[in-house]
């Protein structure tokens, strides 16, 4: 006989044990699920670290078990058939309603299997019991709440495991963390295939603009999606002794990352990846990376967390773990160096429909629907559309027909924007334009690093000529036309070999 014990297994409790124990002369089946989530809000420990907890409870509770990953998939109804083949497959158990019991405290999973036939021992759930027991993951968020009665609630097992491998500080800024979702990453609405597709087509600009800066040693790349610019920098004869360390906070990419490595695709054997939250704390040690690259990073950063302050505190980390004469270098957007300065911005009408009136209720729609209502607008209407989903103040005054009265950073946010629908609602929640050049200067400045004279604003001039100027153009609010300005930077900081004292 044998108890089928279904669940994501992050914390194992006393209670647990208990149960368990008395379920004398069965084979415990503990199917292990989201194995292949680690490191996020809902899954903030790996796999093989809650197998290690299971096994070591097993010795010590005399039980006889087998542990089984089950990985995520889309929401299914077939939930529990697709467990039960996957146990099938992974043991060679065969488990039916006449020789295996399923212990489940969860209904809606319990109903699953229990639409099956299987029996249900529902374990906390139970109602003959005098008290309810705490169930696992309440257990787990008193430890993330930094109360230590979860010690007292806990298995020694996973006590012990935790305190082994330093589990109990990484599960607190995993559960705690306020920019990373559930499923580990900045945003639920960002397709990551068209994301990937776009950064790996630009990797090799990229690393061309980049590679005589990058100084051999221990490199970073934080944020390095599925490291494609790692791929490139893996075939430089000159770092094939360096250690080439991607650091990246989505599960999907990071996970694209670690498969790529799986397949051969890096020459270095230093080559590793890290699913981390650079926000959450320092990674690195002090005086430890000879170079840091990133690359469309640092707005997102300052769009999901405390705008300056949060780049603030980010780039003094990069300072600390930077070798004196080491060097940070940095690619992304950024904003007009006159930021607040009023112009009038002239967009098309003619070019798709014109409501009356912005929606308000995107965030209700499939990701197809989503991208077909904002290609359907006009230029002008996208702007309205865009002011109604942008996460940052966007005002602006109509003025005759087709021109708005409007700040330049904001112009320049929607239209470095307005093309982007595949992932209008995550991009909507991102801003380009929150610093300037000089801006940056200033905080680099501040932190204690030194500019590079290779540091310097850019314009896409493709993205003006194909994208901007062909339905939208510029002018003084005297009707005289105004440049287009500058859209990304290329920063190279340095930390001082001398004088530094951090």
């Amino acid at each position: 006989m044998y108890v089928l014990f279904p669940g994501r297994h992050h914390l194992l409790t006393r209670f647990q044990a208990d149960f368990l124990r008395r379920q004398a002369g069965h084979e415990i089946v503990w199917a292990v699920t989201s194995a292949n989530h680690e490191n996020t809000k809902r899954n903030p420990v790996p796999y093989h670290r809650r197998e290690a907890a299971i096994e070591r409870l097993s010795v010590l509770s005399d039980l006889r078990s087998v542990v089984v990953p089950i990985f995520d998939a889309a929401p299914t109804s077939a939930f529990a058939e697709v467990t039960l083949k996957t146990v099938a497959v992974e043991t060679g158990l065969d488990l039916t309603p006449q020789n295996t019991v399923v212990a489940c405290s969860t209904p809606e999973v319990a109903a699953l299997y229990e639409k099956l036939g299987f029996p249900i021992v529902p374990v906390e759930d139970d109602p003959a019991l005098d008290t309810v027991p705490e169930r696992p993951w309440d257990v787990l968020l008193r430890l993330a709440a930094g109360d230590e009665t979860w010690r007292e609630l806990a298995h020694p097992a996973t006590i012990d495991v935790f305190e082994r491998y330093r589990l109990v500080d990484s599960v607190r800024t995993a559960v705690n963390d306020p920019l990373v979702g559930d499923e580990g990453g900045l945003t639920a609405t960002r397709d990551y295939r068209t994301y990937v597709e776009a950064f790996a087509d630009a990797a090799d600009r990229k690393w061309s603009a980049v590679r005589q800066y990058v100084r051999p040693g221990r490199i970073v790349d934080i944020g390095c999606g599925a490291g494609s610019l790692l791929e490139l920098a893996d075939r430089e004869p000159g770092l094939h002794e360096s250690d080439l360390i991607g650091v990246e906070v989505a599960r999907h990419l990071y996970q694209e990352c670690v498969h790529k490595k799986a397949q051969g695709v890096f020459q270095n054997a230093n080559v590793y990846f890290y699913q981390r939250n650079v926000l959450g704390g320092a990674i690195f040690a002090d005086r430890s990376v000879d170079t840091t690259l990133t690359f469309a990073l640092t707005h997102e950063i300052w769009s999901y967390g405390s705008r300056r302050e949060s780049l603030l505190r980010f780039a003094r980390r990069i300072f600390d773990h930077t070798v004196p004469g080491g060097v940070w270098i940095n690619s992304d957007v950024c904003g007009p160096d006159d930021l607040h300065r009023p112009v009038l911005l002239h967009l098309a009408s003619g070019d798709g429909l014109n409501p009356a009136t912005p929606r308000h209720d995107l965030t209700g729609l499939a990701s197809g629907e989503v991208r077909a209502y904002v290609e359907s607008l006009s230029t002008r209407a996208r702007l309205d559309q865009f002011t109604a989903d942008f996460a940052f103040p966007c005002e602006f005054e109509p003025v005759g027909e087709s021109a708005v009265r409007i700040e330049l950073g904001a112009a320049m946010d929607f239209l470095t924007r307005k093309d982007y629908v595949d992932n209008w609602l995550s991009e909507t929640h991102e801003q380009f334009c929150g610093l300037s050049f000089p801006d940056w200067r200033d905080l680099l400045t501040e932190v204690g690093f030194e500019l590079d004279p290779a540091s310097t604003p850019i314009r896409n001039d493709w993205v003006i000529e194909n994208r901007i100027a062909p339905v939208a153009s510029l002018t003084d609010l005297d009707g005289h036309p105004v440049d287009w300005p500058s859209t990304h930077l290329l920063t190279v900081a340095r930390r001082p070999i001398w004088g530094s004292s951090r």
